[in-house]
């Protein structure tokens, strides 16, 4: 891999957490530990972050790139290394010509090409292929349980004719004359030389000459394609599940992305959900409130009996354990939170019985309402 300009602006150490004196498996380590902190998944929100921790372990974690890395970290403008004036010497006795930082740099680049063939330029190289996102849209039993579905994607593939070559079947493509494989044309301005991408090859290193028909040289096709996914239990409205490496492929033997799906879940006509909870609203009557009652109550996984004390006031909630959502691990609880019914008509019965309770009744709920003067 050719150096990138991140590497003179970012610290991957510091990223990771370690010493630049750290060993590989201090690296590896603080690694795990902060993808497990930062993973998407375990934390919404958190795909910049985890994103830049990978990219640092996939430098630090190699022993070459990593080579390469502290080199370019050490001889680069950035890096603080160079002082005095062009052409004399710096504070530390070391003299160089300014011309020099071209050849220093060079040496860097033409190693990693000749490791990675004329693609291999900095434009040209490996290039990780694009996150994707679906939409999935489940009823509220499948986001609670957990299913295994699949979603339908729509992205560019490798061209089923030419397998991602561009070139015709049965001819290859030819190393580009203008850049002369390395994918790149140095741009001169004055005391500094600017590497640009090769217009005529597009930064691949190679031209093909004679194009597929079907992907017309791209080397690329647009499908459709299904993905199966697995959906945990107890999955949020709006959560993104994460599915490692099925997004769009690599460019020039990159790795691909991956495909984020983001998970639309239907309410349910009875239950809501407060995170690991289910929560119900029941109605009872006054006398059941007022006398105490056991009830008979919908859950998920079957009725169950909730006992309503004596005197229980309209919006007491009430926890049933173990009867809520599954999700990492832990069981949440069913609250049950309890209205008092008003009829809206009353019998001749019913209403010379509340008359009569309203008789039997001395004091007034409304008692502590009263203003003293």
């Amino acid at each position: 891999m050719a150096p990138q300009r991140e590497w003179f602006e970012t610290d991957y150490y510091k990223v990771l957490g370690v010493s630049p004196e750290a060993s590989e498996k201090e690296i590896t380590r603080a690694y795990r530990k902060l993808a497990k902190q930062y993973h998407p998944d375990a934390n919404p929100g958190s795909e910049d972050r985890f994103k830049e921790i990978s990219a640092a372990y996939d430098v630090l974690g190699d022993s070459e790139r990593r080579k390469e890395y502290d080199e370019v970290r050490r001889l680069g403008p950035l890096a603080g290394g160079f002082g005095g004036p062009a052409g004399g010497a710096g504070d530390n006795g070391f003299s160089f010509r300014i011309d020099d930082l071209g050849d220093l740099f060079g040496g860097i680049f033409n190693r990693s090409r000749t490791r990675s063939g004329p693609a291999g330029g900095p434009f040209g190289g490996p290039r990780r292929g694009q996150d994707v996102e679906a939409e999935l849209h489940l009823s509220f039993e499948e986001a609670v349980e957990g299913v295994v579905t699949s979603v339908n994607v729509l992205t560019p593939s490798l061209c089923h004719s030419c397998g991602g070559s561009g070139s015709k079947p049965g001819s290859m493509p030819v190393t580009c004359p203008r850049c002369g494989g390395t994918g790149t044309l140095n741009d001169n301005q004055g005391l500094f030389s600017l590497a640009q991408p090769c217009p005529e090859c597009r930064g691949r290193g190679l031209k093909v000459t004679d194009p597929c028909p079907t992907c017309h040289g791209s080397g690329q096709e647009t499908s459709q394609r299904q993905v199966k996914v697995r959906i945990p239990s107890g999955v949020n409205d709006a959560q993104r599940i994460r599915v490692k490496g099925r997004g769009q492929p690599g460019a020039n033997g990159g790795p691909p992305g991956d495909l984020y799906v983001v998970v639309h879940v239907s309410p349910h006509r009875l239950f809501g959900r407060s995170g690991r909870n289910l929560t119900l609203r029941v109605p009872v009557s006054f006398a059941e409130a007022a006398l105490g009652a056991d009830i008979t109550i919908p859950s998920l996984d079957g009725q169950v009996t909730l006992r309503i004390p004596p005197g229980t006031p309209s919006g007491k909630t009430f926890r049933v354990r173990n009867r809520g959502v599954r999700s990492g691990g832990h069981l949440g609880d069913l609250l049950v939170t309890v209205e008092v019914d008003v009829p809206k008509k009353l019998g001749d019965a019913q209403r010379k019985a509340l008359e009569d309770y309203a008789k039997a009744t001395a004091e007034s709920p409304r008692r502590h309402l009263e203003v003293t003067r």
